[in-house]
């Protein structure tokens, strides 16, 4: 989420971005986490990565399920959602070690698992991002990725830039469906992809929510995802505000009552090699 440094104190809900992704975590991020690890299914003792691991929704369980023999490597750009999830381990988890890195650089190889939940749009290069996260795996290692699903979050964005200075911009609709992201729009392009880029046994599916949407969720939807990017040109509480005001009174026009929050999960393996495990701990 990137380091939020002088962003205004707006007492009905700008409120950090670290803050605001965790106010999530029961309705949204863990229930999706839970999905994710139900199909990854880390086991005991085993090596995993947790890539774009945000404030530990699904490092934290997998961290439970690997046990003490085994080892989580959390890894996230963001030192604030670091922390959140450090606070969330508290001292009962030494196999879980949390680091403020960027996934797309990690140099750790040698992973039994290397998981990423919804991280992908802050990949500058998608293609290149997810190959180095599959070279993170052993030989005979899996991966898995998770994205939302096309419609997820819908109408969402589009009530977002409208509801901005100007109408908002393009870009403002792009934050949560990248372009690119835009092209894994079912679970059988997820796993043609992930098979192009080299993994092995693919299988991906579309796990099914949706949720009723009040104001206060409708709101920290934007503030703890990442919408808040089209918040980023306003200067001071007030226009903050406005946005605020115009941006729930269009969806009560539009009398949208519910957000999809669908999510494609796939989980693949990383072809056999003859290489020697790396990974120590």
């Amino acid at each position: 989420m990137g380091d939020t440094t002088g962003e205004p104190d707006f007492a009905e809900g700008f409120a950090p971005a670290a803050t605001s992704f965790a106010e999530l975590d029961e309705l949204i991020w863990n229930p999706i986490s839970t999905a994710v690890v139900a199909r990854a299914h880390p086991r005991f003792d085993e090596l995993v990565l947790d890539a774009c691991a945000r404030d530990g929704a699904s490092a934290l369980p997998t961290s439970e399920l690997v046990g003490i023999g085994g080892l989580v490597d959390a890894v996230d750009p963001s030192a604030e959602l670091i922390e959140i999830a450090r606070e969330r381990a508290g001292e009962r988890m030494p196999q879980l070690r949390l680091h403020v890195a960027d996934p797309t650089t990690w140099e750790t190889t040698g992973y039994d698992l290397v998981q990423c939940v919804l991280g992908l749009a802050t990949f500058p290069d998608l293609d290149a991002g997810v190959q180095h996260l599959i070279e993170r795996a052993r030989p005979g290692g899996r991966v898995a990725i998770t994205v939302w699903a096309h419609g997820a979050l819908e109408p969402l964005p589009e009530v977002l830039a409208a509801a901005l200075p100007d109408a908002g911009a393009d870009a403002e609709t792009d934050a949560v469906h990248p372009p690119e992201l835009e092209e894994l729009h079912t679970a059988g392009t997820l796993a043609h992809w992930l098979t192009g880029l080299g993994l092995t046994g693919v299988r991906a599916e579309a796990v099914q929510r949706h949720v009723d949407l009040t104001d206060e969720l409708a709101w920290t939807l934007v503030l703890g995802t990442d919408l808040r990017a089209g918040l980023g040109g306003l200067e001071g509480d007030e226009a903050v505000a406005e946005v605020r005001e115009r941006y729930l009174r269009e969806l009560a026009h539009r009398e949208v009552t519910s957000v999809d929050l669908t999510t494609l999960i796939a989980v693949g393996q990383r072809p056999e090699e003859t290489e020697e495990r790396t990974h120590g701990k």
